[in-house]
């Protein structure tokens, strides 16, 4: 599997999501592996309604978004985060009706509660693999567009409830899938440290049994490594973003290998699969929107950088078992 940051179609990328072969360059890369998974960090509306009041940053794109992404070899793309409702009632109304007949699906956004929590199960190598999302921010979305008990909108743990309630699917979705996978939204912007709040958020996450649980949000990008048996990447940074100055040009694609024991018995009367290696692939958002690899210097010297960032994380470089 592999795992993209933070994606977007402001200012001068606006066209890119008009084209669907816009990102097909992206499937070499990111597209490679056999399940991809990005954050899309837009309202996904044609018009939507207007934007959420006194935010400073709101951001919005089309439908042909999500062909691009399609395009590029993403499978499917999470909207639990900060700017998935940024043009309020109607936008995220118009976002779900454009969901149904959307070529990917999107985690951690409902019509309630529960199917904003729920996973999108996703399908490779002969294994079943849910994809669940949550928002751990406190800010306008998570205040004033969670999803409730009759009411659309994002899965979020930024509150007790909400932590409770994605763990409790990460543990229920263990029975019925083969591998499982969170993609979470939270951390300290603009650090390459994840906060207190989204490392006490993966621990919960991971004792409820999670394979794997991947950030982004910081628009840096975080440390990574093992919390337990889980594989954790506290943040990916920006991926397809209208910015690309300075560190908030560094990113890259995440690729974890998953072994699936062998045999013809039924799944649930075999070992799990498993996630058993990661590999960080440094790459530079271009002035386009677009990450490449860099030249191989720049590569290597990314690559430290990234491995620096574990200093500030709970995580270990190397799985104990």
């Amino acid at each position: 599997m592999a795992f993209g940051g933070d994606v977007m179609f402001e200012a001068h990328l606006a066209p890119l999501a008009e084209d669907p072969d816009s990102l097909a360059e992206l499937a070499g890369t990111l597209g490679a592996a056999d399940l991809s998974v990005v954050n899309l960090e837009t309202a996904v509306t044609r018009g939507g309604g207007a934007p959420i009041p006194g935010k400073p940053f709101t951001f919005r794109t089309g439908p042909g978004a999500l062909d691009a992404l399609a395009g590029a070899g993403v499978d499917a793309v999470s909207l639990a985060n900060n700017h998935a409702a940024d043009h309020g009632a109607a936008g995220l109304a118009e976002t779900l009706a454009i969901r149904e007949d959307s070529p990917i699906p999107m985690a951690g956004i409902g019509r309630d509660a529960a199917e904003a929590y729920a996973p999108v199960t996703l399908t490779a190598g002969g294994a079943r693999v849910a994809l669940l999302a949550g928002n751990d921010l406190l800010e306008e979305t998570t205040q004033h567009h969670t999803a409730g008990a009759s009411t659309p909108g994002i899965a979020a743990t930024r509150t007790a409830e909400g932590r409770r309630r994605l763990a409790e699917a990460v543990t229920a979705a263990k029975g019925t899938h083969d591998l499982v996978v969170v993609m979470m939204h939270g951390g300290v912007e603009g650090t390459h440290c994840p906060g207190e709040h989204l490392i006490d958020t993966v621990d919960a996450l991971a004792a409820a049994g999670a394979d794997a649980v991947i950030s982004a949000h910081n628009h840096r990008v975080a440390g990574r490594g093992w919390v337990g048996d889980t594989y954790v990447h506290y943040g990916l940074g920006n991926f397809v973003y209208y910015l690309n100055r300075g560190e908030a040009g560094h990113t890259g694609v995440l690729t974890l290998d998953v072994e699936i024991p062998a045999g013809d018995a039924p799944a649930a009367e075999r070992d799990r699969p498993r996630v058993t290696g990661a590999r960080w692939t440094p790459m530079l958002v271009g002035g386009d929107g677009i990450p490449r690899p860099a030249d191989a210097a720049t590569t290597e010297d990314l690559a430290a950088l990234a491995d620096s960032y574990r200093e500030c994380t709970p995580a270990a470089a190397d799985h104990a078992g």
